[in-house]
C-alpha cells in the first residue's frame, strides 16, 4: 500500500491585527508583563467580511494552485473548525461547490477544538492510502474568539491552512506522510456550551494535565513507532496556544529551538485554533529540504493530540508573497470586528 503525500498547500491570514499592548492598555493591565508571559506581541483579527469559510476558500484555492491539479480531481474534503459559520449547514459542502470539486465528493465538517484541522489530515491520509480517492483536501480554519477581558482574548486569532493530499507516487509529491498517531482522553480544560458565544476554560488545568500530557504522550508514542529520536527530526511544529507552552514541552522532550524555528509563528499571529499547527507546517514546507524529517503535533481541548512524522520528497515550495500591509486596529475597532462575527 502506497503512502499519501502533501501535493500542495496554502494559507490565509487576515490583514487586520491588534497588538497585545492595545488590549492590555484598554483593560488597565500590565502590557509588558503580559507580552513577556505569553510571548505574543500581536494577533490576527478577521475582517468584517471574513469568516472561517472565506478564509478556508482562500487557503484551499492556493493549495490547489500549488498542487497544479484540476480542482475537479479532488473528491474528498474535510474542514476542521470550532467557528463554522452555520450551526446547521456544512462548511465543507459550500467549499466543495465554490472550489468546483468533483460532485461525487466525500464532505464533512469536523470539530475537536484546535486539532480539528489535523483530524482532517488523518482522514484524507486514510482515504488516499486505501485507494478510495486520488486527491483530497484537509483544512483547518478558525475565527477564534475570547471574552473581552479574559486571558483568551490576548491569543485567540484567525487564519486558515489547507493541504491537498495525493499518492506519494504522484510526480509532484512534496512531503510523504510516514505515520500518524493520536492520544485522547476526556479532560475538560476548555469548552463552549451550545448557544454561548465565548468559551470557558479551566485556568491552570489547561497546562500540565491537558496540553503537556497529551502532547508529551503522543510525541513519545510516534517517535517509538517510527524508531526515531528527537535529534533525528529536522523540523518540529507543536500546537501553539501561546509561546510558553510549546517551548516548555520541546525542552522537556529534548527538542531544540532551532528545530522549532521555521514553524514557530504564534508570536506574530496568535493562536489560530484549528489552523494553528497546520499553519506552522505551511511555513516549514516552504523552507525544508529534500530528505528532511518533520514532526507535526496538534492539541485540541477536550482533549487530544494528533502527531505526524513526514519526510520531504523534494525541496520546499515558496508560496506567493502576500503584499497586503497589516492594518492595526484600535481596541474599539477590534470590538466592532468581533461583534460583526456574532
Amino acid at each position: 500500500m502506497s503512502k499519501s503525500a502533501i501535493i500542495g498547500f496554502g494559507r490565509y491570514l487576515p490583514k487586520y491585527r491588534i497588538t497585545t499592548a492595545a488590549i492590555a492598555e484598554h483593560h488597565g493591565q500590565d502590557a509588558k508583563g503580559i507580552v513577556a508571559g505569553l510571548g505574543i506581541s500581536e494577533k490576527t483579527v478577521p475582517g468584517r467580511e471574513e469568516d472561517s469559510y472565506t478564509m478556508a476558500f482562500e487557503a484551499a484555492r492556493q493549495a490547489i494552485e500549488v498542487a497544479e491539479i484540476q480542482s475537479s480531481e479532488i473528491s474528498a474534503i474535510f474542514v476542521g473548525s470550532e467557528s463554522h459559520p452555520y450551526a446547521v449547514k456544512p462548511t465543507s459542502s459550500m467549499l466543495a461547490s465554490s472550489l468546483e470539486l468533483h460532485p461525487f465528493c466525500h464532505c464533512a465538517d469536523l470539530e475537536f477544538a484546535c486539532k480539528a484541522g489535523t483530524a482532517g489530515m488523518q482522514m484524507v491520509d486514510s482515504f488516499i492510502r486505501s485507494g478510495q480517492v486520488n486527491y483530497g483536501l484537509a483544512i483547518g480554519t478558525d475565527t477564534a474568539q475570547g471574552r473581552p477581558g479574559d486571558a483568551l482574548e490576548y491569543t485567540a486569532a484567525a487564519g486558515a491552512a489547507a493541504f491537498v493530499l495525493g499518492s506519494e507516487k504522484a510526480k509532484d509529491a512534496l512531503c510523504r506522510m510516514e505515520t500518524t498517531l493520536s492520544f485522547t482522553t476526556d479532560t475538560a480544560d476548555f469548552w463552549r456550551p451550545a448557544g454561548e458565544k465565548y468559551p470557558h476554560h479551566a485556568g491552570r488545568f489547561t497546562g500540565e494535565p491537558a496540553y503537556v500530557r497529551h502532547v508529551q504522550e503522543v510525541t513519545k508514542g510516534i517517535l517509538a513507532i517510527a524508531k526515531l529520536k528527537p535529534a533525528d527530526i529536522d523540523h518540529v511544529v507543536f500546537h501553539m496556544p501561546n509561546a510558553k507552552f510549546p517551548k516548555a514541552i520541546a525542552k522537556k522532550l529534548g527538542f531544540t529551538e532551532e528545530q522549532m524555528e521555521l514553524g514557530f509563528i504564534v508570536k506574530d499571529i496568535g493562536n489560530t485554533y484549528a489552523a494553528c499547527s497546520p499553519l506552522g507546517l505551511t511555513y516549514v514546507l516552504e523552507e525544508a529540504k529534500k530528505g528532511e524529517t518533520i514532526l507535526l503535533v496538534s492539541y485540541g481541548s477536550g482533549s487530544g493530540s494528533d502527531a505526524f512524522v513526514m519526510t520531504m520528497l523534494r525541496d520546499g515550495i515558496q508560496l506567493p508573497r502576500d503584499d497586503r500591509q497589516p492594518e492595526y486596529l484600535t481596541y474599539d475597532r477590534y470590538l466592532e470586528h468581533s461583534h460583526a462575527l456574532s
